[in-house]
């Protein structure tokens, strides 16, 4: 198959699975000398084994970050710091983007940047919203549920001190509601004095004390 042909099949798609591209295919050996031919010439990228990226001059639409997490593991959904930020609940920008999975924890390096995956089990995997991004369907923790994974994954940080630390913001925009119930599923006690620490942290955030 010729580069132009093979663009021809794959230019709207934001990831490209070849292992799809190859069903009906005669000899998919040779799909596979193409597209290692292509890698290397720099019109493809590889994200993974079987997953790629149109080069920029040949890309007609922009993937985002967050559908190449969802893409490179699934089941997962985005959580913890990255949707911290997303959601502007702390200042900083956040370079990794962490997802949770009921699978095997890994790290994926990719030339579009770094995915790691965090394993919960999978009475925990909960508390997500799809939102769709240039057409793109990911997958993305609630702001509740995301503090929840951190908390719970990060357990020697439950303190106020590492909330001072964080420095939380938006906080008004946390239900508090919300944050029990999902501690609830998780029924460890420190999610449940993770979940007090923050509630006494938002109300003294709303009387305008920033740190307690």
């Amino acid at each position: 198959m010729k580069f132009s042909q093979f663009l021809q099949k794959v230019r709207d798609l934001p990831v490209i699975d070849t292992r799809i591209l190859s069903i009906g295919l005669t000899d998919s050996s040779s799909m596979k000398v193409q597209v290692s031919r292509w890698v290397k010439s720099g019109k493809l990228i590889q994200l993974k084994r079987g997953l790629y990226l149109l080069a920029e001059p040949y890309r007609k639409t922009h993937p985002s970050e967050f559908y190449v997490a969802a893409i490179l593991k699934s089941p997962s959904y985005m959580s913890l710091e990255k949707v911290m930020e997303y959601y502007g609940l702390i200042p900083e920008a956040v370079a990794t983007y962490t997802s949770v999975t009921t699978r095997r924890p890994e790290s994926i390096h990719t030339p579009v940047g770094t995915f790691d995956y965090r394993h919960i089990k999978p009475s925990l995997f909960l508390g997500y919203t799809s939102l769709a991004f240039n057409g793109q369907t990911v997958f993305i923790a609630t702001p509740e549920k995301a503090l929840l994974d951190f908390f719970y994954l990060n357990p020697q940080l439950v303190s106020l001190e590492y909330l001072n630390e964080l420095r939380l913001q938006h906080v008004e925009d946390i239900k508090l509601s919300r944050l029990s119930e999902y501690a609830r599923r998780f029924a460890k006690p420190g999610l449940r004095r993770a979940v007090k620490l923050l509630a006494q942290y938002i109300k003294h955030h709303k009387k305008g004390v920033k740190k307690l």
